[in-house]
C-alpha cells in the first residue's frame, strides 16, 4: 500500500491535481487539521504559496462541539471554502482515491501563546508555546474534540494521528537559531516537560528539576531511577491522551494509524511508543526521512511490535533522488508493509516523477 500526503488547498482549485496524484498513489492522506505553515504550491494554477498563519481545523468549527472548553479550534481565514477538508475529500473520493484524515493534535502555537499554562515547560521554566502538554485535562479534551470534529459527518477511509503525545525542544519555527547548540542528551533532557501537571506526577519534583538543570549544564546522564520515573509519568499522560482521542474517533472499518517512534524518549510529531500504544491502533507510521540505515532500524523496531508499519518517506530536497528508490526497498526489507510519501502538493514538477517511481515499487 502506498499513500501520498496533501493539504486541502493542494486539491481545491487545481483541476489537474487528482489526475496527477492518481498516476502515483491509490490513496491520499489529507490534512483535516494542521499546524501553522507557509507551504509551496508549485503546480497549482492559481497560487504559489499558502500562508497558513495558525493551526487550523479545516472543517466547519461548530460552537456546539466546543462549548465550555478552554482550548478551541479555529477555522482558516486564508481559504474561502467553509469545509476545505470535506470538499477536497469529496473530490478525491469521487475520483476513486481513498482518503485518510491526517489529524495533528498537540502542535498549536496559537493556543500555546494564549494559554501558556498548558504548554510544555523545560527544567529552566521556559515554555514551548507550540507544544500543548498531554498531562493537562484541557489538552486531552481539546485533542479528542478536534479529532472527532475533523471527521464529523464524513466518510473517510482511515485516520492518521500526528503529535498524539508530547512535543519537545526541537521544533523548526521562526528563523531557528538552535541547531547544534546542545548534545543529543541535552536535547532529550530539555524535552522533558516540567509543567505543573507533569510535576504533580513526580514524587519529588523540586529535586528532579534541579537534577535535570545540572545534567543539562554538565551534559551528563541523570540517575536512572529519576529518568524511569519521568518517562513513566510521560507515558501515562500519553496513554490517557490517546485513549480519549481514540474513543472520539474509533469506528468499525476505519483503521487508525499512529505517528510514532520506537524510541520511548522521542518527542515531536512522532512521539515515543508507550508499552500499550501499538495494541491500540491498526498501524504505526514511523519517520524514515533520513536515507540512512538508522531509518531502516526504526522500521525494524516498530515491526517487532507485530503491528503493520507505515514508513514515512519524503521526496523533497535535500533527499537525493538517486538513493531514494534503494532507501524505500531497504525500508520494505526491514518490515514496512506500507509507504507514505511526502508530499503530493509540495513536490515540484521535477519531484513528481520521483513520487511515481517510488510508488511504482510497491
Amino acid at each position: 500500500m502506498v499513500s501520498g500526503h496533501a493539504y486541502p488547498w493542494d486539491v481545491l482549485g487545481d483541476p489537474d491535481f487528482v489526475a496527477r496524484a492518481a498516476t502515483a498513489v491509490p490513496s491520499v492522506t489529507l490534512a483535516a487539521t494542521y499546524h501553522s505553515t507557509r507551504a509551496a504550491t508549485p503546480l497549482h494554477p492559481a497560487r504559489q504559496i499558502v500562508d497558513a498563519r495558525y493551526a487550523a481545523l479545516y472543517r466547519p468549527v461548530r460552537e456546539s462541539a466546543w462549548k465550555g472548553q478552554l482550548l478551541r479550534a479555529a477555522a482558516p481565514d486564508w481559504l474561502d471554502e467553509k469545509d476545505p477538508f470535506g470538499e477536497a475529500a469529496e473530490v478525491l473520493r469521487s475520483a476513486g482515491l481513498a482518503v485518510t484524515a491526517w489529524i495533528v493534535l498537540t502542535h498549536n502555537t496559537r493556543l500555546g501563546l494564549e494559554n501558556p499554562s498548558v504548554t510544555v515547560v523545560n527544567c529552566f521554566g521556559e515554555h514551548y508555546p507550540y507544544a500543548l502538554c498531554p498531562a493537562h485535562p484541557a489538552v486531552r479534551a481539546y485533542a479528542a474534540t478536534l479529532a472527532a470534529e475533523a471527521v464529523h459527518g464524513l466518510d473517510v477511509d482511515g485516520i492518521s494521528l500526528e503529535a498524539c503525545g508530547q512535543l519537545g525542544l526541537q521544533h523548526l519555527g521562526h528563523h531557528e537559531k538552535t541547531d547544534g547548540a546542545w548534545s543529543d542528551l541535552a536535547v532529550r533532557l530539555l524535552s522533558i516537560c516540567c509543567c505543573a501537571a507533569c510535576r504533580s506526577g513526580w514524587t519529588n519534583p523540586d529535586t528532579i528539576v534541579a537534577t535535570l538543570r545540572e545534567a543539562v549544564r554538565a551534559s551528563v546522564e541523570p540517575p536512572a531511577e529519576l529518568l524511569a520515573e519521568v518517562l513513566a509519568n510521560r507515558q501515562a499522560n500519553t496513554d490517557a491522551l490517546r485513549a480519549e482521542v481514540l474513543a472520539a474517533v474509533r469506528s468499525p472499518g476505519r483503521p487508525i494509524t499512529l505517528h510514532a517512534n520506537p524510541d520511548p524518549w522521542a518527542t515531536g510529531p512522532s512521539p515515543g511508543l508507550t508499552p500499550a500504544a501499538a495494541a491500540d491502533v491498526d498501524a504505526l507510521l514511523v519517520p524514515a526521512w533520513p536515507t540512512t540505515l538508522a531509518s531502516a532500524d526504526l522500521v525494524r523496531q516498530a515491526a517487532a511490535t507485530g503491528v503493520p508499519v507505515d514508513a514515512y518517506v519524503t521526496v523533497l530536497p535535500p533527499a537525493d533522488p538517486g538513493v531514494l528508490p534503494a532507501h524505500v526497498d531497504r525500508l520494505r526489507a526491514a518490515g514496512a508493509s506500507r509507504i507514505s510519501l511526502y508530499h503530493l502538493g509540495l513536490a515540484g514538477r521535477g519531484r513528481q516523477d520521483l513520487l511515481r517511481e517510488i510508488a511504482s515499487r510497491r
